[in-house]
């Protein structure tokens, strides 16, 4: 009765794991209403998981040219999954055993960044924006890094590490001409691993604290 009232407690720290199986769905659903259009072809009809990009479906208008009613869905998806990146990044450090700076520093720059990113598909300056959140989401991936390697995470740690990995493939496809065309399908595999991950740790410090 008690353990089943102290996981009741800590439900919430899975959080992020609702999060991020809504998102998913608001992914799925916006596919369903893209038009049509990818960088391989422009006249294709619908979303390809292989040819078309996440930010194919937040756009105005799709690639073919017609008006994109993807956008509205995707957008709540974007911001469904700012808001829990930015819980992770606030309650991850405040679960571990780490410094008040280390702390601090995590959930500042994993705030930020997410604020940031919010406004990735307003009026305001793209470049800017993009640096901004990715100045501090990397910031914020440091210090995750550091805090499960200081708390003996060390399987969430090395799986951290196959995400940066992954990073580092998505740049070698963006700036290949000859690999880009494979970078929406690494895109989605680094986009799955990371928010996996994510999940993992967020249900570690579940059972953790279940364990006591």
């Amino acid at each position: 009765m008690i353990q089943r009232s102290k996981k009741a407690k800590n439900i919430w720290l899975l959080t992020p794991i609702f999060g991020t199986l809504i998102f998913v769905l608001l992914y799925f659903f916006a596919t369903l209403y893209y038009p049509g259009g990818s960088q391989v072809d422009r006249h294709s009809i619908g979303f390809s998981w292989i040819n078309n990009y996440w930010c194919n479906l937040l756009n105005e208008t799709a690639i073919n040219g017609q008006p994109n009613p993807a956008k509205p869905i995707a957008l709540t998806g974007m911001f469904v999954l700012c808001m829990t990146l930015s819980f992770f990044w606030f309650i991850f450090p405040r679960q571990i055993y780490t410094s008040k700076t280390l702390r601090l520093t995590i959930q500042v720059s994993g705030v930020l960044a997410m604020a940031a990113a919010v406004f990735l598909f307003t009026d305001l300056n793209h470049d800017l924006v993009t640096n901004l959140a990715s100045s501090f989401g990397a910031i914020a991936t440091i210090g995750t890094f550091t805090g499960l390697y200081k708390n003996k995470f060390f399987g969430l740690f090395a799986f951290g590490l196959l995400n940066i990995l992954l990073v580092g493939l998505n740049n070698l496809c963006y700036y290949n001409q000859e690999l880009i065309v494979y970078l929406p399908v690494v895109q989605k595999i680094s986009f799955v691993a990371f928010l996996f991950w994510i999940c993992c740790i967020s249900i570690k410090i579940f059972f953790k604290l279940e364990l006591g």
